[in-house]
């Protein structure tokens, strides 16, 4: 099974392609780019022609992308939102199963801790892919993590024991947390 994984940005769109197994292996990674003086609807049709060519080149079986969040810098949010949805609808084009990952998910996933700080997560990827190093520039790594992110989260099982991994468990008792009942009120997850 082939999953692509999309790290949605404006200026960069992260984009990977594992293929699963155990291990999972890498088939591609790079980014989609613009520039900040291009006007937004060349930015986002760009970004929409280089994710259909990478579909179109990879046939992937599932498409993983990573979910935007509330943040305080706004258009950095919509952007991330407008390239989430190109993801989306590449995804619907074909047919292809979509899943939004929050941040904290991948990173628990990958990591074994929801808070991981990017270098670690860049570094796993490298790791459970078996590289020599983390791919350049972090959008391309996180474009890989989310789609370990969704492979794991199919709950694929080691080779020898049929058993879910560490990082496969904690990122299962993430999930679990993310769904209990917070006693936060709704203006504490806005700040």
């Amino acid at each position: 099974m082939r999953v692509l994984g999309i790290d949605p940005g404006l200026t960069r769109c992260g984009v990977g392609v594992i293929e699963t197994g155990r291990p999972p292996l890498l088939v591609a990674v790079g980014v989609i780019s613009t520039t900040a003086d291009m006007a937004a609807a060349d930015r986002l049709l760009a970004i929409s022609e280089g994710i259909e060519e990478w579909v179109e080149r990879h046939s992937p079986d599932a498409i993983a992308i990573e979910r935007a969040f509330a943040q305080h810098n706004v258009p950095t949010v919509m952007g991330v939102a407008q390239v989430a949805g190109l993801g989306m609808v590449a995804a619907a084009r074909r047919g292809i199963p979509v899943t939004l990952h929050t941040p904290s998910e991948v990173k628990a996933s990958v990591t074994g801790y929801g808070n991981a700080p990017k270098a670690q997560v860049q570094s796993m990827v490298a790791r459970i892919l078996n590289l020599a190093a983390p791919p350049k520039p972090a959008d391309a790594a996180d474009a890989l993590a989310l789609a370990i992110c969704h492979y794991f989260r199919l709950g694929a099982p080691t080779a020898t024991t049929g058993a879910q991994t560490a990082a496969q468990r904690a990122w299962a008792e993430a999930e679990r947390a993310a769904r209990r009942p917070s006693n936060l009120s709704r203006g504490d997850y806005l700040r």
